[in-house]
Formats: structure tokens, C-alpha cells, sequence
């Protein structure tokens, strides 16, 4: 698999709450140099980032993030504003606690409601595997697939642990046949992103991947 190929599954990330102005722009100018699938960026610097750069650049944002316990109408809202300022791209956290007591229909609501509000900007759904049964994963999937959204993603990068190969060939078994597969946290060496992609992550998140691609070592997500 050669680096382009590699790059072009990469939404490079930068997610942390202090990151600045001048990190975000150097996120920008690497995802311009080696043409990754997207930055992925808090709320906040989807404008600026639409005014600097236009339509050079593929925008994902992310919402109801890292904890995904905020009401529907917030993620709605934060999910609109966002795509009114210049994102594509829409990574949701569901509420896991709605999983956790066994309120599916509520996740499903809310999956559709955001996907409306989406339209045919991509969204892709959160899950946090690390938090989840395998009898929930499942679910999920079938949840996901059926609200019409466009990736099931694993993780946050915030959690406990971050995506793992056998959550990726659990999706695949079980996501709808239009539903695509994101990998986020714990991708720590070049072989990773290669056997992540080879397993069926369309995308994967990662703040490392100019470095792992270069001989760098793994910042984190």
C-alpha cells in the first residue's frame, strides 16, 4: 500500500482543547501537502477555517464531543451551525448512557434527526467501543445502518481505548451494505493504519499519520 493511498483514508485530526491557531493551520497545510480525506477539528475553527482556506480543504467537525451525553437539540443545533459554517463532514458521539439502559429508540431518533440536519454531508456515528458489550456493538451497527447515517466510527480518542481490529471486522459483519467503517485512537505504527484499512476502515482518525509516513514517531490522537 503506498503513502497516498494511506493518506487518502486519513482524516488528520486535531482535537485537543487547547490547541491553538498556529497548530490548526500546520494540521491544514499537511492535509493540503499530502491530500488526507479531511482535517478533523473542533466546532470552533471550522469557520476560521472555511474563511483561510475555502474549498481547498475537506472539513470534518465533531459533535456532542468527547462525552456525547448532551440533549439531542444541542448535538442538532452544534450539528447545523456546523455545516452553515463550512463542514462536510459530521462525527457525532451518541449517548452511550441511552445504550447503557437499553433506550435504543432514542439513539436511532437521534441518529436520523442529525442525519436530516446533515443532508448529504456525511455522518458518520460515534459509538465508543471501549464503553460497549459485544451485544451492544451489534446493535449499534444495525442502528446505524438503519438511521441512514454514513460511517460507524469506534472511538473518540478520548476514551478508555481506541479502535481495535477485531471492533472493525465486528462492523463489517454486521453495518448495512451503505454504511462505511472509520478507525479513531490507538493506531500507532504504519502496519496499523495498513492493517486497518485492509480490514475495512474507510477512514481512519489520527493526529500521526504525516509522522508515521515519514519515519516519525506516533504523536497520539
Amino acid at each position: 500500500m503506498t503513502d497516498q493511498e494511506i493518506f487518502s483514508c486519513i482524516d488528520h485530526t486535531l482535537l485537543k482543547a487547547v490547541s491553538s491557531w498556529e497548530e490548526i493551520k500546520v494540521l491544514c497545510d499537511e492535509a493540503l501537502r499530502f491530500k488526507t480525506a479531511s482535517v478533523c477539528v473542533p466546532p470552533s475553527y471550522v469557520k476560521p477555517i472555511q474563511n483561510a482556506y475555502g474549498t481547498e480543504l475537506n472539513i470534518c467537525t465533531v459533535i456532542g464531543f468527547p462525552l456525547g451525553y448532551n440533549i439531542t437539540a444541542v448535538k442538532n443545533l452544534e450539528a447545523e451551525r456546523a455545516v452553515l459554517s463550512g463542514a462536510s463532514e459530521i462525527d457525532m458521539v451518541i449517548n452511550i448512557g441511552d445504550v447503557k439502559n437499553g433506550n435504543f429508540d432514542y439513539v436511532l431518533e437521534e441518529i436520523k434527526i442529525l442525519k436530516k440536519t446533515c443532508g448529504e454531508k456525511i455522518l458518520k456515528v460515534i459509538i465508543e467501543t471501549c464503553y460497549l458489550t459485544e451485544e451492544e456493538k451489534i446493535r449499534m451497527c444495525e442502528i446505524v445502518t438503519e438511521a441512514g447515517a454514513d460511517f460507524i466510527k469506534t472511538s473518540t480518542g478520548f476514551g478508555t481505548a481506541g479502535a481495535t481490529l477485531a471492533d472493525v471486522e465486528l462492523f463489517k459483519k454486521h453495518i448495512g451494505a451503505q454504511v462505511k467503517i472509520k478507525a479513531a485512537g490507538g493506531v500507532k505504527t504504519r502496519e496499523d493504519l495498513e492493517t486497518f484499512i485492509t480490514a475495512g476502515a474507510a477512514r481512519i482518525g489520527t493526529s500521526s499519520a504525516v509522522k508515521l509516513l515519514s519515519g516519525g514517531e506516533t504523536a497520539g490522537y
